[in-house]
């Protein structure tokens, strides 16, 4: 759970670097993020897609990467993070609904209660109410949410390649996707300083690259129900980061906040062990008990097997 963790502090960061350094150019910065990403991944895996997977990379490119870092972007831009923070942490839900739906995973009581809590800290540590939402900003808030829990589901399903393959091929295809959209609505793309490179560079390999494949592995070892509230991370994080780089005042609420979050993780992690538990007694109980066992120190009456058989061949 260690290594899925770096991708919603990694997308967590991403929100003091865009707003510090990068340019205002949604349709060009989703590409800018998700292309050389995807480039070098796909250099890494030296693996073109196959037969389905062409269509399929599209797919997930459109909602993983392409039409995601855009709505993302127009989120940041016509709501208050605090409303759209609340927003999008509903996502575990949306990825315990899509899982059950597609995978077959019925979520757990403690995993439901564990994303409820969730939401609540995030809205808790947030949302202070008196900002106004744009209803655009929403209906991006919320598309931006169920495209990502749909795709995440679906790269789960689709699981018949390695991780390293299929994430390089849908980042390649979103930012494919975006290209020609940011260049006829953008025009050329932003010059960029040396502050603008660094931050492109961090965004696209580090919140982008390692976070995917981080968080696709996840995805696949842990299922949607755990690895959706280890995503609760992610507004954690750009709080705390807002606090440390940009001097942002915490107040008590949002320390309150902050314990609901990491108690409702806490929950979900227990629903996981739980399940575990009960495998790991279920496997033990079908297995037979070995003959070969050692015989306990002190036991007389436990006979080795090669003695019986020397016995046998004498009588």
């Amino acid at each position: 759970m260690a290594v899925t963790a770096i991708a919603p502090i990694a997308w967590g960061s991403t929100y003091v670097v865009t707003r510090a350094v990068l340019p205002d150019a949604p349709l060009w910065g989703a590409v800018l993020r998700a292309l050389p990403a995807g480039l070098l991944l796909l250099a890494v895996a030296r693996r073109r897609p196959r037969g389905a997977w062409w269509w399929r990379a599209f797919v997930l490119g459109a909602l993983n990467a392409g039409g995601f870092f855009v709505l993302v972007y127009a989120v940041a831009r016509l709501l208050p993070s605090g409303i759209a923070s609340t927003v999008m942490a509903t996502s575990p839900l949306a990825l315990m609904g899509f899982g059950w739906m597609l995978l077959g995973q019925r979520p757990r009581a403690l995993s439901l209660a564990g994303a409820l809590a969730g939401v609540a800290g995030v809205a808790v540590m947030l949302y202070g109410g008196g900002a106004a939402a744009d209803p655009l900003g929403l209906v991006a808030a919320v598309s931006a949410m169920l495209l990502s829990a749909v795709g995440y589901v679906l790269a789960t399903r689709w699981s018949d390649v390695d991780v390293l393959s299929s994430t390089a091929w849908q980042l390649v295809a979103g930012g494919i996707l975006v290209l020609p959209f940011a260049a006829l609505v953008e025009g050329a793309p932003p010059a960029l300083d040396a502050a603008a490179i660094a931050g492109f560079a961090y965004v696209s390999l580090v919140a982008t690259a390692l976070a995917y494949l981080a968080w696709f592995a996840g995805m696949r070892r842990l299922g949607p129900a755990v690895v959706g509230l280890v995503g609760l991370l992610n507004p954690v994080t750009g709080v705390a980061l807002g606090a440390l780089v940009a001097g942002e005042a915490l107040t008590s609420r949002q320390f309150v906040g902050l314990a609901i979050v990491l108690v409702g993780i806490g929950v979900g992690q227990m629903a996981r062990g739980g399940q575990a538990a009960r495998a790991g007694r279920r496997a033990g109980g079908d297995q037979p008990e070995s003959p070969s066992r050692k015989p306990r120190v002190g036991t007389k009456n436990v006979v080795p097997v090669t003695a019986v058989e020397k016995s046998r061949m004498r009588s």
